[in-house]
């Protein structure tokens, strides 16, 4: 048995630093134990105490003689080393460690926890934590957080926060009847990672998804490959925080870890087919409608109400949603038509105009004629519905639950969803508590509703695409080029961190990207010699491995029309590079045509902090970091997600032709993207990539500048150890 299955299913805990003070996590962690009827032994592990709750007291692990598997650790940052080390000598599976003082704290911190988990690798066990609230096993009633009541259920929870999880299960609690198989405080993700809980997760029987609150990721690569190899199979809703530069250094504080760039993480969620979430109040609705409801196959759904201002508003915000209400079948009409008043509205969304006033069965009847229409994939209804006996007439909450009953029933039988919104949520009458035991999500709130309409329509389009993304694995080096690799390990062995413009084209061309003709002059007589084999005006550009930003040093001259231009042009160049830093190597400049015209584009690509190797696509040229008009995936991209990326910035209409400009070639730039991908994936050191700008044109592409940043020994795996790597907006050469 795996460790992370010795944890979850524990028959043993052991209590490390066990107190009779009912003050004290020691007590408290024994005493919701018993009181749960956790179903494996408990052992109290304190030297000065000979009995606690009843229960025996071992001065330590190792005096216990049967077997541990499970050890919680309530001491001090200290002294938990030394403890691992016992854990691991009487055999534990895992340590759930709750003490901060460790990563989050600095260097010392990190040390601490660096030597803690060698030891647990050591002995083959597993650690939760440190910072942890805490977990528990819903499976045996292994209570190691000391939440009361925490409802069982289907949902496993994996989160950074204590209080998020203790939200998010008091909502639960409050107004629900489903629960949770597992909760899980990741804390500072010392050992076991977010990936690990998600790959356990995802073969668990008793789990039907995946809810989690993330501050930071140690290994976002990992996670990535994980979580798309689990959204196949079942949901996984995130929120993440620390989006803002507060809530970036706020997390940091937290957790230790390293918060990424939204967009970053936004599109490589999505990517992996994670549901995410922006507002805490949606997250248990999102993640209850997910685990209970079948998804929206075809992003097309129905509303029923019986009001128009619900009903228009529902429209509104599934429309902003990117949700369809398309028209309804004749015949669905012509059913709806027989039992609805003649002033009723039955095109979509369907207002039966006060047909229930009476008799609130019609809506079980409405129900059943809009999901059995093939145009449908899910039903909304909207309004009084569970508040007809309280508002009108006693008599009619039997006629309620009747219609709840066959509501149910119907939902079962036609495997489509039904989300229902009620204003008498409030007064939790019988007949929607009915539809909650047929797995029938009902919400107060109108815009939770839709929110959860749109999270099952989100997930129902994932699992029709899914086939066209890519499981964010990097085969390193297998594309190189022995002349490529001889460019980059060239300027490694000369101490480079960039390559010079020529050798960044050179490289570019073995990769067949449509780089623009240079000639590297060494003098005056070499550029006007080269100007002159160019049918056009010419560009200059120092090249020097001292200079990484060109125009900053006056490095660049355009439009150069003859000989006493280019030679003038080529002495202030040099006059510039020196007056720029008076030690400046310089190795000539680069004679260059002048591009053609055409849209100013920019790709680029460098290694984020959490998910390794990113590109970005966008609009480029001189105002690139004003305009900011950019797409970010991670790395590698399939074609389908190039498209995407192009579709996506606010000016790809620009790409289409604007003012009698004609359209550009968008296969040409796909094309590009791909290939970008390609020479990432071919060598490890690129650490960045800036091509700015590429001149698009109806029927070619030019790369017109580019730079390239190596790196020896950085990580290709997106984990947290790179520095300085957070993406940024690149600006041109």
């Amino acid at each position: 048995m795996e460790p992370l299955e010795r944890i979850f299913k524990a028959k043993s805990v052991a209590i490390i630093g066990a107190s009779k003070d009912e003050t004290k996590r020691g007590f408290q962690a024994i005493k919701t134990l018993v009181e749960g009827k956790y179903e494996g032994e408990i052992f109290p592990v304190n030297p000065h105490e000979e009995t606690i709750l009843g229960l025996k007291c071992y001065k330590n692990i190792l005096d216990i003689k049967e077997p541990v598997d499970v050890a919680l650790v309530v001491t001090p940052a200290h002294t938990v080393p030394a403890i691992i080390e016992e854990c691991g000598r009487a055999g534990a599976a895992g340590a759930v460690v709750i003490a901060g003082g460790f990563g989050e704290t600095g260097e010392e911190g990190k040390k601490i926890a660096a030597g803690m988990v060698k030891t647990a690798r050591k002995y083959g066990m597993r650690i939760i934590g440190p910072n942890t609230s805490g977990m528990i096993s819903l499976l045996n009633n292994m209570n190691l957080v000391g939440l009361k009541d925490v409802p069982r259920g289907n949902i496993a929870l994996l989160t950074q926060s204590g209080n998020i999880a203790l939200h998010i299960i008091t909502e639960a609690s409050l107004k629900s009847r489903e629960g949770f198989s597992y909760s899980v405080g990741v804390g500072n993700e010392a050992d076991l990672q977010f990936h690990e809980y998600l790959k356990y997760f995802r073969k668990d029987p008793h789990t039907k998804a995946i809810l989690m609150y993330v501050e930071g990721l140690r290994n976002g690569r990992k996670f990535l490959q994980h979580a798309y190899n689990t959204t196949t199979k079942k949901p996984v809703i995130l929120l993440k925080s620390g989006r803002s530069s507060t809530g970036k250094k706020s997390a940091g504080s937290h957790t230790g870890a390293l918060a990424g760039i939204s967009e970053v993480a936004k599109t490589a969620f999505e990517r992996a087919g994670i549901i995410t979430i922006e507002r805490s109040c949606e997250l248990f609705p999102a993640a209850e409608c997910l685990s209970i409801l079948p998804p929206i196959k075809n992003n097309k759904i129905a509303i029923l109400a019986d009001g128009g201002g619900h009903a228009t508003i529902a429209a509104d915000l599934l429309s902003d949603f990117g949700v369809e209400l398309p028209e309804l079948q004749e015949s669905t009409r012509e059913q709806l038509r027989k039992i609805l008043p003649a002033n009723a509205s039955l095109r979509n969304p369907v207002d039966v105009a006060g047909g229930t006033d009476s008799n609130p069965a019609i809506f079980a009847s409405c129900a059943k004629i809009l999901l059995r229409d093939e145009n449908i994939g899910g039903l909304l209804i909207v309004g009084l519905f569970g508040g007809y006996g309280i508002r009108f007439s006693e008599q009619l909450k039997f006629i309620e639950e009747d219609a709840a009953h066959q509501m149910g029933k119907l939902v079962k039988k036609i495997k489509k969803p039904l989300v229902l919104h009620s204003l008498y949520n409030f007064a939790k009458p019988h007949s929607l508590e009915l539809l909650r035991y047929y797995k029938i999500p009902v919400y107060e709130a109108l815009d939770i509703a839709c929110k959860c309409i749109k999270v099952l329509a989100q997930y129902g389009n994932y699992l029709g695409t899914c086939h066209n993304k890519t499981n964010f694995v990097f085969k390193w080096g297998a594309k190189a080029k022995p002349q490529g690799r001889e460019i980059i390990d060239n300027a490694l062995r000369e101490g480079r961190e960039a390559l010079l413009e020529y050798e960044v084209k050179d490289l570019l061309r073995l990769h067949e990207t449509p780089v623009s003709k240079d000639r590297l002059a060494k003098n005056e007589d070499e550029a006007v010699r080269f100007a002159a084999e160019f049918d056009t005006d010419v560009v200059l550009k120092i090249v020097s491995p001292d200079i990484l930003h060109k125009s900053d040093a006056g490095g660049v001259k355009l439009g150069l029309k003859n000989e006493e231009e280019v030679r003038a042009a080529f002495r202030e160049i040099l006059k510039n590079a020196k007056k720029y830093n008076s030690s400046v190597r310089i190795s000539g400049c680069l004679v260059s045509p002048m591009a053609e015209k055409g849209v100013e584009i920019i790709i680029g690509t460098k290694v984020d902090g959490q998910f390794g190797p990113v590109i970005m696509y966008g609009i480029g040229g001189i105002l690139v970091e004003v305009v900011k008009d950019v797409a970010f995936r991670v790395l590698p991209v399939s074609r389908h997600a190039a498209e995407d990326m192009i579709k996506e910035i606010k000016s790809a209409q620009i790409l289409d032709g604007v003012r009698g400009e004609p359209p550009v070639n968008k296969e040409n730039i796909v094309d590009l993207i791909l290939k970008v991908s390609d020479l990432i994936e071919s060598y490890p050191e690129i650490y960045e990539l800036d091509l700015n700008p590429v001149i698009a044109r109806e029927n070619s592409l030019t790369i017109v500048d580019a730079r390239m940043i190596i790196r020896k020994n950085h990580k290709k795996n997106g984990s947290s150890n790179f520095q300085g790597s957070t993406p940024h907006v690149w600006g041109s050469v």
